[in-house]
């Protein structure tokens, strides 16, 4: 019995230490995160303020079931009462609407380990922590969130973090949604006073291929962060009945981006072909057809 006792506690005290060793060397490498950062927005502002026109679907790589979703969307959607306190998703929450974001550490109160990190000032207060101790993504029947679940391990000079359980959400604000399928690699990096990550989503409901984007901030320290208020909903269009749903209805076809910027409609449609270099030889044959005149 004494024997099996100590067994139990050597495994014990052997695990215990491996443990420690794995977040020492997780956290060995880490760069220093913490403080406010501002967004830098440039040629994508349009996609990440307003959202862009109605049928604008280029550079996704979504397939068709994405699609006629999209399609029957209407931005009218977002004056619903249920939906006009609706976060983004992680998805898309360091994206939208800029943000202007701080980053604090969470430490264990007596071994001052660092345990976590925590994002605020994304859209809708939808904070993020981000989980540095080693721990487990939960099971797939845990709650979803607008933040999901999120782990991060240090390596090489970036932050590495993996985010599951997220809500159906847009990846693009003209009706282009994530699954709650959806997972989420992003690659935090600094270069001076600069903040860069690289988000990689991948989706096997909605996506053809994984969905890759930046985004950068600049350190500010003192900077305006979204403070935390209460939200309420309001009666923004008068006179719709109750369980009025906007929509267009399925097969519409969003042709004005095309026309706008003189592309061939299927260019704007998105796809996982459309986002490759090559595919402007098919732009120029279509040009050279006659296209756009």
């Amino acid at each position: 019995m004494a024997d099996s006792r100590q067994g139990r506690l050597a495994c014990v005290w052997l695990l215990a230490g491996s443990v420690v060793a794995t977040q020492a060397f997780a956290q060995g490498s880490r760069i220093d995160l913490a403080g406010e950062w501002a967004a830098r927005v440039h040629e994508d502002a349009v996609y990440r303020g307003a959202g862009g026109l109605l049928g604008d679907y280029t550079g996704l790589p979504i397939n068709a079931a994405a699609r006629q979703m999209a399609e029957s969307w209407d931005a009218d959607v977002l004056s619903q009462p249920e939906r006009m306190a609706q976060a983004w998703p992680a998805v898309y929450a360091m994206r939208g609407e800029g943000p202007n974001i701080r980053i604090s550490e969470v430490r264990d109160p007596v071994s001052e380990q660092l345990l976590a990190l925590r994002l605020v000032g994304v859209f809708g207060r939808s904070d993020r922590t981000i989980w540095v101790d080693g721990r487990a993504h939960p099971s797939h029947f845990a709650e979803y969130t607008w933040d999901g679940f999120s782990t991060g391990t240090f390596h090489d000079g970036r932050l590495t973090v993996t985010t599951t359980h997220m809500k159906m959400g847009v990846l693009q604000k003209v009706g282009v949604y994530a699954s709650p399928y959806a997972v989420m690699t992003e690659e935090f990096f600094l270069h001076g006073d600069l903040l860069t990550m690289v988000s990689i989503v991948e989706d096997p409901i909605y996506l053809e291929e994984p969905l890759v984007r930046s985004q950068s901030w600049v350190r500010n320290p003192g900077q305006t962060v979204g403070p935390v208020m209460p939200w309420e909903s309001v009666d923004e269009l008068a006179g719709k009945e109750v369980g009025w749903v906007p929509h267009y209805p399925l097969g519409t076809k969003h042709t004005e981006p095309a026309e706008q910027f003189k592309l061939p409609f299927e260019a704007t449609q998105g796809g996982a072909a459309t986002t490759y270099p090559e595919y402007q030889r098919t732009i120029e044959r279509w040009r050279a057809a006659g296209g756009g005149k």
